[in-house]
């Protein structure tokens, strides 16, 4: 028997907030209050990220302009990491730099090779005020920095330039979702 709830079965999904939105450009707001209205935030980034398919979700991706994340992402060596962080800092970003696909919940459908560190620590807060530090290597580091860029205003699509992002735009302008 599972002991604990299942991150997200109390929340409710969330429509997300899609490239060209205002919302995806401003840098976010720490968060203030622990308290019962955070606690649902979270709940409802989980179920909003599950419903969509991903494996991390940044609150302005719901609208939301808080330093808030979630995650439930595999590693390189496919161990799953679980859980959330409330006013983020990208500690560390260094290793190897991997140029990999990365896609965006904001950008569905899309992908890009993006050149990121194969290693990442981040620190923050739990949704009760806990200090929290998370460590990522492979994919999951990717995960961390991608979710780190969200709340400063950024997209991976910010990381292209040349060939690629000439192509990601065209792309873009191609969307069904953009029309």
């Amino acid at each position: 028997m599972r002991h604990g709830s299942i991150p997200g079965a109390r929340g409710r999904v969330r429509p997300l907030t899609l490239f060209g939105d205002a919302a995806l450009r401003e840098p976010c707001r720490d968060v203030t209050g622990f308290g019962p209205d955070l606690a649902a935030l979270v709940e409802d980034l989980f179920a909003t990220m599950y419903a969509a398919g991903g494996v991390g979700l940044a609150a302005n991706q719901i609208g939301v302009p808080l330093r808030v994340f979630v995650y439930d992402c595999p590693d390189d060596e496919d161990v799953r990491h679980l859980g959330h962080v409330v006013n983020p800092r990208l500690a560390e970003a260094d290793g190897v730099v991997v140029r990999g696909p990365e896609g965006c919940l904001s950008l569905p459908g899309l992908e890009a090779g993006i050149e990121r560190y194969d290693h990442a620590v981040v620190e923050g807060r739990t949704v009760t005020g806990e200090p929290v530090t998370v460590h990522g290597t492979g994919f999951f580091a990717r995960c961390l920095q991608h979710e780190c860029d969200h709340l400063a205003g950024r997209v991976y699509a910010d990381r292209l330039t040349g060939w690629r992002g000439r192509r990601l735009a065209r792309q873009l302008d191609r969307a069904p979702w953009r029309r």
